[in-house]
């Protein structure tokens, strides 16, 4: 049985995305917080980039409220998860 993809384009972008994020959230799991959080605000950010260049009839599950608030808030987070992974200065050695 092969598996079920969804249709439209923003729907399996929105997979992607998911997928991205997971893998950001099982790197913080392990340890690797600073990988972790970079990874899910790339993520976020290549959403809100997706959202601009996907057309309206082929969104699917990206889109979540408006445009303009889909694209404001996924970069506004992404950039803000990956300053964040980026600014803060490493601790003492464990």
């Amino acid at each position: 049985m092969s598996p079920v993809v969804p249709r439209s384009r923003g729907s399996q972008i929105y997979l992607c995305l998911l997928v991205g994020v997971g893998v950001g959230l099982a790197l913080v799991g392990v340890g690797h917080w600073r990988a972790g959080l970079l990874v899910v605000g790339v993520t976020f950010g290549l959403g809100g980039l997706a959202r601009v260049v996907v057309p309206q009839d082929h969104v699917g599950m990206l889109r979540v409220r408006g445009r303009t608030f889909d694209i404001v808030w996924m970069t506004l987070l992404g950039v803000s998860l990956a300053v964040l992974a980026l600014v803060v200065p490493p601790g003492p050695p464990a």
